[in-house]
């Protein structure tokens, strides 16, 4: 829900039944972090070391103990297509071994032993995470678009700093991505309302939206999810689902017009899908789409206005 009184960022209030925390703009859900245990950190670092490998191109979760193996690879290969695979493959062994060494690290402060900063395993673990977050630019999203760079960091974050702040910090990055859902509702929506052909299409573009907004603050663990989800699946198949209105005799323009359209509105539904699951902005990717909608109204612009006014019918 976006506001328009003037909130403080941090205000926190009941509405409608619902605890919510109030961030540039948008009152999202909250839920109380857990505890900041060393178990709490433990797990929240093996999640996010899935959530990374969740999101980005296949074949690159390689095992941190094949880390050397992999930075062979990578060094030997001169094909330039090759070595950007391989540079993937060796960002996600270097990952993974810096993900190792924070486990390790804090089952061994769950023993009583102090770690600090400037042990040598920090040390290692930081040098792997920064070589990670260089080579991480070389990774896709499974969409293969862009990456999200802002996954690489999140577990050296999530060891560094109360796991409280840690989830603080992502209230940031769901009222980020919950303003990109709105942009690109709204621009999907001013796109095709020009298109007589797609006349009655942004109702469903907003119930996407809406859904995919729900979505996004809301946790897998919340008992909500099984509705939230569901809403979400049956707003993107509603979507994906409406066809635009022909007449029999359609011109080759008209056809094209439609395919054109149906290709857009599919890409647009799985970008907001791809930040919604994701849970944070995907800023390339928004504005290559945002472009091809420019583009798709100025060819409609373009087109016979007389027969893209009339009746759609012979």
């Amino acid at each position: 829900m976006v506001m328009n009184a003037p909130i403080e960022n941090g205000t926190i209030a009941l509405i409608g039944g619902v605890r919510r925390i109030f961030c540039d703009g948008y009152w999202i859900k909250v839920y109380d972090p857990p505890a900041n245990s060393l178990r709490a950190k433990k797990q929240l670092i093996q999640a996010l070391t899935r959530r990374l490998f969740n999101h980005v191109e296949h074949g690159i979760n390689i095992p941190g103990k094949r880390l050397e193996d992999a930075r062979k690879a990578y060094e030997a290969e001169q094909d330039p297509a090759r070595k950007r695979v391989k540079g993937a493959m060796l960002a996600g062994a270097l990952f993974n071994r810096a993900t190792d060494i924070f486990t390790k690290l804090v089952e061994l402060q769950e023993l009583g032993i102090e770690i600090e900063t400037d042990n040598a395993l920090m040390r290692e673990c930081g040098f792997c995470l920064q070589e990670a977050l260089s080579l991480g630019k070389l990774v896709l999203h499974r969409s293969g678009e862009e990456g999200i760079d802002e996954l690489w960091g999140e577990p050296f974050r999530a060891f560094s700093i109360p796991v409280e702040a840690f989830y603080d910090s992502r209230i940031i990055k769901i009222a980020q991505t919950l303003r990109d859902i709105d942009r690109l509702s709204e621009v999907m929506s001013a796109t095709f309302a020009a298109v007589p052909m797609y006349e009655g299409i942004q109702p469903s573009i907003t119930r996407f939206a809406d859904a995919a907004k729900v979505k996004c603050e809301t946790l897998r663990t919340d008992p909500d999810i099984f509705d939230v989800w569901s809403d979400f699946v049956v707003a993107s198949e509603e979507l994906a689902a409406f066809s635009p209105r022909l007449p029999h005799c359609a011109t080759a323009a008209e056809q094209q017009q439609a395919t054109d359209g149906h290709n857009l509105l599919q890409q647009g539904r799985d970008l907001v899908t791809y930040i919604t699951r994701a849970r944070v902005p995907m800023p390339k990717s928004t504005r290559e789409f945002i472009e091809r909608c420019e583009t798709f109204s100025a060819r409609a612009r373009m087109q016979d206005r007389p027969a893209l006014a009339g009746p759609l019918s012979c």
